[in-house]
């Protein structure tokens, strides 16, 4: 029974009523009082008056008052804040598959625990958003477009290959497209669905070298803060990861400083998983914040039933105790 405001205030207009109510009754029972001061033997009315109703007396039209002030509260229309699934709402689930995404520091391998997440992610997503996968590597590939349709994108992410090379910006370009695409086809007069990127990677962008290059993670990250698309970085892995090319041990540290970057740049979140139960939890927490809005709903129906329930204690007390409504 929080409250957050009200949708008919001028409801309360009728506590003028309430209090006209109230004031009539205290000005009934003097009249009755003198009344019966007035014509009664006091000596004889001592001995033949009932006793024991002093306040009792008065219960149900205290109970009368309440429910009518808890009424009343209820027609002005209380609000309050709700977690409610969204209707309308795009994501592009941007995931890396270079060649560190074979490293064993999280077992079994990078790239298997970030597909069990996803598939996770993509399976308890709220039925309203619509949801694209791109792998990336040397370049992004759009595997689905947006929809609400979500056995293609768990089907392509058990499907997603290792290839050689992190363009980290191909990745957020072609997620910005992507975006740009489903806008200008689903917009209608409440125009686009908000968006947002969700860029899961282990390491640092190799193509190009520098990030603020016309095709780099920053610059793309640019991109999409202008087009108000937030990207919610996840920089997934260890320090101590390595992998077997050509015969060699080559070591992939995650680069968390530019995932962080990343998310600053385009107004989204940063978030750290060095295991695949973080991943999860990431992944989770995610899904709580793109599949739900805070929204002010009605709440006015505990007070509706509140109030009914005092007013039927209302005549039920006084059939008891004076056998009449009040």
């Amino acid at each position: 029974m929080s409250i957050t405001g009200f949708n008919s205030p001028w409801w309360f207009l009728l506590l003028l009523v309430v209090a006209a109510v109230v004031a009539g009754y205290v000005l009934a029972m003097r009249a009755r009082r003198r009344r019966t001061m007035r014509f009664a033997n006091l000596e004889l009315l001592e001995r033949v008056a009932p006793r024991g109703q002093g306040w009792s007396k008065h219960v149900p039209a205290a109970l009368l008052i309440v429910s009518l002030l808890l009424l009343t509260f209820a027609l002005a229309g209380p609000t309050a804040e709700q977690k409610v699934p969204r209707n309308r709402a795009t994501v592009m689930l941007v995931v890396d598959v270079s060649l560190s995404m074979e490293a064993t520091d999280v077992e079994p391998t990078r790239l298997k625990a970030a597909q069990e997440a996803a598939r996770s992610f993509a399976q308890g997503l709220t039925p309203g958003v619509n949801l694209g996968l791109i792998s990336f590597a040397g370049t992004a590939t759009v595997l689905v477009a947006p929809t609400t349709e979500r056995q293609g994108v768990v089907r392509a992410i058990d499907n997603l290959k290792l290839a050689q090379s992190t363009a980290t910006g191909e990745g957020i370009f072609a997620a910005v497209q992507s975006i740009d695409s489903f806008s200008a086809v689903v917009g209608g007069a409440d125009g686009p669905p908000p968006a947002r990127i969700v860029l899961m990677t282990d390491g640092k962008q190799t193509v190009p070298q520098d990030e603020y290059a016309p095709r780099g993670a920053f610059t793309a990250a640019g991109v999409a803060k202008q087009k108000q698309i937030p990207v919610s970085t996840i920089s997934f892995g260890t320090s101590h990861g390595t992998v077997e090319i050509e015969g060699k041990q080559v070591p992939v540290e995650v680069d968390d400083a530019s995932m962080r970057e990343i998310a600053r740049l385009s107004g989204g979140d940063f978030y750290k998983a060095a295991s695949a139960e973080e991943l999860k939890r990431v992944y989770e927490s995610l899904g709580e914040q793109i599949g739900y809005e805070t929204k002010d709903v009605d709440a006015s129906k505990p007070w509706v039933v509140l109030g009914t329930i005092v007013l039927i204690g209302a005549a039920g007390s006084s059939l008891f105790l004076g056998q009449r409504l009040p």
